[in-house]
């Protein structure tokens, strides 16, 4: 085979799978702003402010995300942004949301309490010394008939009962906030690739035109590569 030939089969070759490389590429491309854009028209559609800066407890105060966001955004809000990307539901989701239903649990007596462990103490249990929930708690003592005894126990029935609303709404949220962080991070991830892409495209089609370059200009052109064909 001539150096000629060789040149211009690598330089097509090469040219062909840049095409291939720039098509995935701009496909990447498209899927990471179509994931962006997305992210941000629907969290944008939840009117999420962060809470200002200057309002944040001692402890939320030392979080950095919350006093990023909580500040230079709309003055209406008290200068809290607008959530609108994947980082920012993150941040709320774990940050914020995260620390209210943790101090929510703790102040009602069930520290470190989630949503379904909570319906170990709600929920009617099967009645033995071991697994009475407040629920037969409450049976309990209305049968005994003693009023303080029943207040106390509708007292804390109905305490456990707001705490797992409050987790359950909680827990919903930071579930569909972080969902939408995760989407935001394949767009993130699509986004990367599609630049990986259109770089190699771009070397490549670089490098095919240098061998046509070569293939037509070489003074070696005819020379013959095999070392099968040299020995003959």
């Amino acid at each position: 085979m001539k150096r000629r030939t060789l040149d211009i089969v690598f330089a097509v070759g090469g040219a062909l799978f840049a095409v291939l490389l720039l098509v995935l590429g701009l496909v990447l491309k498209n899927q990471a702003d179509f994931a962006k854009s997305y992210v941000k028209d629907q969290l944008g559609a939840q009117q999420i402010y962060f809470q200002p800066t200057k309002t944040l407890d001692a402890e939320m105060s030392k979080v950095a995300c919350l006093t990023k966001y909580g500040q230079g955004g709309d003055a209406a809000h008290g200068g809290g942004q607008l959530m609108t990307t994947g980082k920012m539901a993150e941040c709320y989701a774990n940050e914020y949301i995260g620390t209210h239903m943790k101090a929510a649990a703790k102040g009602a007596g069930y520290d470190g309490a989630t949503y379904a462990t909570m319906g170990t103490f709600v929920m009617a249990g099967d009645g033995s010394a071991t697994s009475k929930s407040l629920v037969d708690q409450l049976a309990a003592a209305t049968k005994g008939g003693d009023q303080p005894t029943i207040d106390a126990a509708q007292k804390a029935l109905d305490t456990a009962k707001g705490l797992r609303g409050t987790l359950l709404t909680g827990e919903t949220l930071r579930g569909l906030l972080l969902t939408s962080y995760g989407f935001s991070i394949f767009g993130d991830r699509a986004a990367l690739a599609g630049t990986i892409c259109m770089l190699a495209f771009a070397l490549l089609l670089v490098l095919s035109i240098a061998g046509l370059v070569h293939a037509f200009t070489s003074k070696h052109a005819k020379d013959v590569v095999l070392a099968v064909e040299h020995k003959a």
